[in-house]
């Protein structure tokens, strides 16, 4: 168990799944999503970008956590999926309740994935966005992120949605030593 600077964040159990895919699938798909800054609705039809199954999945491997920010209430407002790999963490899943966007739990969530990796004498941070959100990418690159010049294919799943254009994924790192 790790211990966070912000108190507003720990790591998620069996018991948030649902909350973590209905946020998930809020910040990135459908509707809801074009309330926030981060959507891929223009990018990918549907309203899926994950399901309670997948969630588990990432929850339950092995080396892999998602952290949650949690609001007093006790809704879950944020999280990010966690997965160390060696001396490496690739950081995934990334959401924030269109709601709240632009609040600053995203910057927490960022820093408290820190914290973790560095509890776990993980020295870098790496992440794959779609190439062509140039926004949000730009605003990863403002917290110390960079291109690391690797692209990866996006290939359609059945789970995720149908892309509306062809993608691929920029990779990005974080030296955190």
């Amino acid at each position: 168990m790790c211990n966070f600077s912000d108190p507003a964040i720990s790591t998620a159990t069996v018991k948030d799944v649902t909350a973590i895919k209905d946020l998930l699938n809020s910040a990135y798909r459908g509707e809801s999503s074009k309330k926030g800054w981060t959507t891929e609705a223009h990018l990918i039809a549907g309203d899926t970008r994950s399901d309670e199954t997948n969630v588990l999945h990432h929850l339950q491997q092995p080396g892999s956590v998602f952290l949650k920010h949690t609001q007093p209430d006790g809704k879950i407002t944020g999280s990010v999926n966690l997965q160390q790999h060696g001396h490496k963490i690739y950081l995934g899943m990334f959401s924030v309740s269109p709601a709240v966007q632009g609040g600053g739990i995203g910057k927490q969530l960022l820093l408290a994935a820190e914290e973790y990796a560095k509890q776990l004498h993980c020295n870098t941070i790496y992440m794959t966005v779609i190439s062509l959100r140039t926004e949000l990418i730009h605003w990863y690159m403002r917290h110390g992120y960079k291109d690391t010049g690797e692209r990866k294919p996006f290939r359609e799943d059945r789970l995720t949605g149908k892309h509306l254009q062809q993608l691929e994924f920029m990779v990005l790192e974080k030296n955190i030593a």
